[in-house]
């Protein structure tokens, strides 16, 4: 049975593909593969929950196994913001850059090291009868700063303002290969994938 990827963003859907290349290219689904183009409101409070609720919702609309995730950048000296906002941060309908200037503003007056990390949770949702699903989860973080000033033109979202100080770059200065290792996502989707290529076996 197919696996569907539950992502509608386009910089996820390509790191959902690369971090994934050990799959059958053929049994893997996005969501315009099968005409679904839903909308799941993040109420959770907690990436996890959130998580949970968008593979569940995908996988009961689809009726096929459902990988998602949420995912987050929290920064030390702002309290763990923007968390599960991270997204929305600067406001609905913001872009990668509207997010960037927006959080080099709130920590204007704070001095590096600006320490901070990014979270990833992965679910996988399998459907059950009677519309019930099972879902596990997989956890991935990174450690990190965040810069000055953005740097690199790889990844989305917060990548080039995120340091890492072992590698003396920005996850936007990495190369794929090497971001596709150790990133947040990265170090989720290598825990779920045992996981993921029973599900395809079977």
């Amino acid at each position: 049975m197919p696996l569907l990827l539950a992502t509608l963003n386009p910089g996820k859907r390509r790191e959902f593909l690369a971090l994934l290349a050990d799959l059958p290219a053929d049994q893997l689904r996005l969501p315009a593969d099968l005409g679904l183009d839903l909308n799941v409101p993040e109420t959770g409070q907690s990436f996890a929950e959130n998580a949970r609720l968008k593979a569940a919702a995908f996988a009961q609309a689809s009726g096929l196994p459902t990988l998602a995730d949420d995912s987050g950048l929290e920064v030390d000296a702002l309290d763990g913001a923007p968390g599960l906002y991270s997204a929305r941060y600067a406001g609905p309908g913001a872009s990668g850059a509207d997010l960037r200037r927006k959080l080099l503003h709130e920590l204007r007056h704070i001095p590096p090291p600006r320490r901070a990390r990014f979270v990833c949770v992965a679910a996988v949702a399998q459907p059950l009868p009677y519309g019930r699903v099972d879902v596990v989860e997989f956890f991935g973080e990174v450690l990190g700063e965040i810069a000055l000033a953005e740097h690199g033109e790889n990844g989305f979202g917060y990548d080039p303002l995120f340091y890492i100080p072992d590698r003396g770059a920005t996850l936007a200065e990495l190369p794929d290969s090497i971001k596709n290792q150790i990133s947040h996502r990265a170090r989720a989707f290598q825990s779920a994938l045992p996981h993921l290529q029973s599900i395809l076996a079977a």
